[in-house]
């Protein structure tokens, strides 16, 4: 597969590493995603030099190699590779390369030994090693008091041919033995096969977009380190680096058939990181976990899925750990999230909800939503299942006195004759105006409590104010707030998708269910494995290389095609 790294980052499982062209300049860059999306990642512009001088080049990408070739001469070619997590191999015969550091004001380069330099990126708290193997190196690097005013490092062939390695370290290089540019490819490649193997089979016509999102999944994740405990499949590279505390649920029911640990870990790493009041962070980078908003509890219902998928979730000791989490969560929103029993709990802002920008907060905050109280239901209902597996008896009451609570209070303040509504708390209970979001269409999630008029109430609306050539609109399409490209206000979204077409599937309109399942999956054909689509065109919106949207494809794929 030819990747354009210009909207498809090239990286590898484990690494931080990163190789882009930014669209805007269409410099070829080396960036890091150390210390997540708030953080620069922009390391090295890199030109394609021969004897010092900048020379035109073109850009070749698979997933597990780069090259680059001379337009003047085609036999001038390098190869780029990133062998290891850490590691990345260069080769290069009758062109070089000249890395121009994007430097802070500390950033500085030391020499090591006769052939190793190391750069210190002060700001990322990181550390690099060029090791030359074969080639030669001009280095200029003028020092300036506290660090050195510009870097620019050459590095090209010694006769016809060059090689060498650039590390990615924290505190020491470790010395090793490098092997040849050869065996290095070979070791990615490797690695890669035996990954897009293990992902699902699709019908043929949908064979590029399982090449890209086996690629995109594969290519995302992370290795341990600091606040990362474990390995993590961030949403992308591009430039939303981090580990986000929904999105996470769908890559991980996607890698549970296969992957059960990896799945694991991606549920894993909130555990690890929760706080003593339940709540999990709202997302997690190798630098810290933030709390400044959180995620909808759709956990349980995640988890629910991967035990379907795999054995290996179902074993005892997994049932009590995500039990004690999901229980310690579902209280936080029980307790911290409500003013009182009489009302249902709250999100504080729209981001809480997942869905940021969605019409149900344009009035303001906090608001009571019914996809919340459903979501919570649901996750009540199935830890009274959790409960009674585990011999927890009274907790198996409890909670599904909590759940019937909670819905007795769902239809009496939110829903009406023609849908559910959602309420604004200022200094006196409104009911909000915009009534027209995806959003409430939500308690869908619950259609195994729902009366049968109000299921067929929701499908109804699904079908004749949300469908779209690509999916369901998260905004009617004929609400004066519908933007073709407004984020949660009209874009198809692969989370919101994937939670109505098991709700469809689960409840009695599995038609319904493979039609909207079909629909997404021809999105990915025209907009790739983008973070959201144009309803009508398919055009993919935002970032254009997500995880999430790459899980869920699969998923359906598989489940429905």
């Amino acid at each position: 597969m030819e990747l354009e790294i210009s909207k498809v980052p090239f990286s590898r499982y484990g690494s931080y590493f990163v190789f882009s062209i930014d669209p805007k300049s269409k410099e070829l860059l080396l960036r890091d995603v150390h210390g997540g999306d708030e953080s620069e990642s922009k390391l090295f512009k890199i030109d394609v030099i021969k004897k010092g001088k900048s020379v035109p080049y073109s850009v070749n990408v698979s997933e597990t190699k780069l090259t680059l070739t001379g337009i003047e001469s085609p036999s001038d070619q390098i190869n780029i590779c990133i062998s290891e997590e850490d590691m990345v191999h260069i080769e290069g015969r009758g062109i070089g390369l000249r890395f121009n550091a994007v430097k802070t004001r500390y950033d500085n380069v030391l020499r090591f030994d006769s052939n190793q330099w190391e750069y210190h990126f002060y700001s990322k708290e990181i550390k690099m090693m060029f090791s030359l193997i074969e080639g030669k190196v001009v280095l200029n690097a003028p020092w300036k008091i506290v660090g050195n005013e510009n870097i620019a490092m050459e590095v090209e062939p010694q006769g016809d041919y060059m090689h060498f390695v650039i590390e990615n370290y924290k505190t020491v290089w470790r010395n090793k033995e490098f092997t040849s540019y050869e065996v290095a490819q070979k070791k990615v490649d490797k690695c890669y096969e035996k990954w897009v193997n293990s992902m699902t089979e699709v019908p043929e016509e949908y064979s590029s977009s399982r090449e890209l999102a086996s690629y995109i999944t594969w290519s995302c994740v992370v290795h341990p380190q600091d606040r990362l405990t474990r390995y993590a499949m961030y949403m992308s590279k591009n430039w939303m680096y981090n580990i986000w505390s929904w999105d996470n649920c769908f890559n991980a029911m996607m890698l549970s058939t296969n992957h059960p640990q990896l799945a694991l870990d991606q549920l894993l790493l909130f555990i690890d990181n929760q706080d003593d009041s339940g709540i999990y962070p709202d997302f997690i980078n190798d630098k810290f976990s933030s709390f400044s908003c959180c995620k909808p509890p759709i956990h349980a219902w995640a988890f629910n899925i991967l035990r379907k998928n795999n054995n290996f979730f179902n074993k005892k000791e997994v049932v009590e750990l995500m039990y004690e989490s999901l229980s310690k969560v579902t209280k936080y929103w029980l307790v911290h999230r409500r003013k009182n029993k009489g009302i249902l709990p709250l999100y504080n802002h729209g981001n809480d909800s997942g869905w940021d920008n969605a019409s149900v907060f344009h009035s303001g905050i906090p608001v009571e939503s019914p996809d919340l109280a459903a979501h919570l239901i649901k996750q009540m209902d199935i830890l009274s299942d959790m409960a009674l597996e585990l011999g927890k008896i009274e907790e198996k009451d409890r909670w599904k006195s909590e759940a019937d609570d909670m819905y007795e209070l769902l239809i009496k303040r939110l829903w009406k004759e023609d849908g559910f509504s959602a309420i604004l708390h200022d200094l006196e209970e409104k009911e909000i105006p915009y009534r027209n979001s995806l959003l409430l269409r939500l308690p869908i999630v619950i259609g195994y409590r729902l009366p049968l008029e109000i299921r067929d109430n929701i499908v109804k609306s699904l079908k004749e104010d949300f469908t779209s050539v690509f999916g369901l609109t998260t905004e009617a399409y004929k609400s004066s707030l519908y933007q073709e490209n407004g984020y949660w206000l009209g874009p198809v979204w692969a989370p919101v998708m994937y939670i109505i077409i098991d709700a469809l599937n689960s409840y009695g309109y599995s038609s319904i269910a493979k039609d909207y399942a079909k629909r997404f999956c021809n999105a990915t054909l025209v907009g790739g494995m983008a973070e959201n689509f144009d309803p009508f065109s398919g055009k993919g919106l935002v970032d254009p290389a997500f995880t999430w949207t790459s899980s869920v494809f699969l998923m359906l794929a598989r489940e429905y095609l």
